[in-house]
């Protein structure tokens, strides 16, 4: 079986993309069906990169994302955030983080640096 892979430059590509990838997804690797749904993959994750980006998170939001995640409340972000009145300020966006804040929580809580920083 010969491949006609072509690369994704138009929404239309994108969308015969999807449709063949649908097709073939469930394919064996290192068959030929498995390597063109990589390909196909690769090719479609660079269109999307491309002309549908992911916007970073806003880092008010990825915090309390992250405190859902691990069960915490707002009195478990005094040991990273100060007092009280600080973590209710923060978390309603009344407040900036602060740099130690950060550092803080990208150490602690393992929150990216580069989302807080935004």
């Amino acid at each position: 079986m010969i491949m006609n892979i072509r690369p994704i430059k138009s929404e239309e590509d994108y969308q015969k993309a999807i449709s063949r990838v649908s097709e073939l997804w469930g394919a064996a690797k290192d068959t030929p069906e498995g390597d063109e749904l990589d390909i196909l993959i690769t090719l479609m994750e660079a269109y999307e990169i491309k002309y549908y980006p992911i916007a970073p998170p806003d880092p008010i939001e990825a915090i309390k994302f992250r405190m859902e995640q691990l069960g915490m409340n707002n009195s478990d972000m005094i040991k990273y955030l100060g007092s009280q009145s600080r973590v209710s300020e923060i978390l309603n966006g009344r407040r900036k983080l602060t740099l130690n804040m950060i550092r803080s929580l990208y150490k602690e809580l393992k929150i990216p640096a580069e989302v807080l920083l935004v």
